[in-house]
């Protein structure tokens, strides 16, 4: 029996259905490049502006029919990368940049921050364009943007193939259950044979799927039309409109200080 997992990179587990769903997917992902490159060029010390740029994956989340904190807590897979960037900061760079309530606080730290916070940032904006186009859709709207065909055939699979051996692993974890009279801890020595034959067996299926889409017609190549639907998406007017009001808000936030603005 086949198993199906939720993989995030092809939106599974999210309503294919919300508010952003008529918009063309090249508007989604203009809108968040822009939004990164925006966040990412403020100033490193500068947490004031750069703490407003959290407003975009705040108002997206419910856009997209899916909580914040939800995506908020599927960014923090990545904090320990983060945090390992700008660990040393703090050891390095000494210079008081503020101080508060009597306390200095070096740009060291302030810097760390900084490197957390638009690491956060950055990831949930790439999750949040994947729950609300699809992994497929970012795939199909870098191809119109000019990307090769064989690179967003390529990227589509390989989104695909790891669905494929998550399914594998979970099968060879039930076998492996089944026979193994309730025990749960296995040694060390019995994970190599398990890795390697859940790579033969993921090559395997991996043969056989390709061999039925050669079958159907698969030249290399996916269809160059995005449809979600049943419905042939294109460039329409509530995707102009998405995207110059997106771009004025992130222009807004890159170039005026919001936090001098309202608290002086």
């Amino acid at each position: 029996m086949s198993v199906r997992l939720p993989n995030p990179l092809l939106g599974d587990g999210v309503s294919t259905r919300n508010h952003l769903s008529d918009i063309d997917p090249r508007a989604l992902l203009l809108v968040a490049v822009g939004y990164i490159v925006a966040m990412l060029s403020v100033p490193v010390l500068d947490l004031g502006m750069l703490i407003w740029f959290a407003a975009y994956p705040v108002v997206m989340a419910p856009l997209s029919h899916v909580t914040y904190s939800k995506v908020f807590r599927k960014s923090l897979v990545t904090l320990p990368f983060i945090l390992f960037v700008g660990v040393m900061n703090p050891l390095f760079d000494h210079r008081v940049a503020m101080t508060v309530c009597g306390v200095d606080i070096s740009a060291g730290w302030i810097s760390f921050l900084s490197i957390v916070i638009r690491g956060l940032l950055s990831v949930q904006a790439v999750l949040l364009l994947v729950y609300t186009c699809g992994f497929n859709g970012v795939c199909r709207a870098l191809g119109r943007f000019g990307l090769p065909s064989m690179m967003v055939t390529q990227l589509m699979m390989v989104s695909r193939y790891m669905q494929t051996l998550g399914e594998e692993a979970v099968t060879m974890h039930r076998a492996r259950l089944s026979r193994g009279y309730g025990r749960r801890n296995y040694p060390v020595r019995d994970w190599g044979p398990f890795i390697g034959q859940l790579l033969l067996r993921t090559v395997d299926r991996g043969e056989r799927v390709n061999r039925a889409m050669v079958a159907r017609g698969f030249d290399g190549t996916l269809p160059p039309v995005y449809v979600r639907g049943g419905k042939a998406m294109g460039w329409e007017t509530n995707s102009t409109v998405f995207l110059l009001i997106w771009g004025g808000v992130i222009f807004c936030l890159r170039y005026f200080n919001l936090s001098a603005i309202f608290f002086g």
